[in-house]
């Protein structure tokens, strides 16, 4: 069954160009896993220094692949987070 992933990333704004590239990159590498089905980034309207993130997979599974990749671990982990000031995460199975 399908299995959505929600993310709300905030970040200082003047942290905001790093993290936006570090994000694109994460997209790019995640739309080639087997099990990705949909990855969007979003920049959240009037709020400066923040993002959405869209994340579709075939299953929970599949996320759980996308969370142990290298370039989740190089660009999400090693990049992403420690600029963030407040992560958010909502996941759910399509019903």
């Amino acid at each position: 069954m399908a299995y959505t992933v929600v993310a709300h990333y905030r970040c200082a704004p003047e942290n905001a160009p790093r993290v936006r590239t570090a994000l694109l990159k994460a997209r790019e590498a995640t739309r080639t896993e087997p099990a990705n089905l949909m990855y969007e980034v979003h920049a959240v309207e009037g709020e400066p220094g923040g993002f959405l993130l869209y994340e579709r997979y075939a299953d929970r599974e599949g996320f759980e692949a996308h969370k142990a990749s290298a370039h989740f671990a190089e660009v999400i982990v090693g990049t992403v987070l420690p600029l963030l000031t407040e992560r958010t995460i909502t996941c759910g199975e399509v019903i």
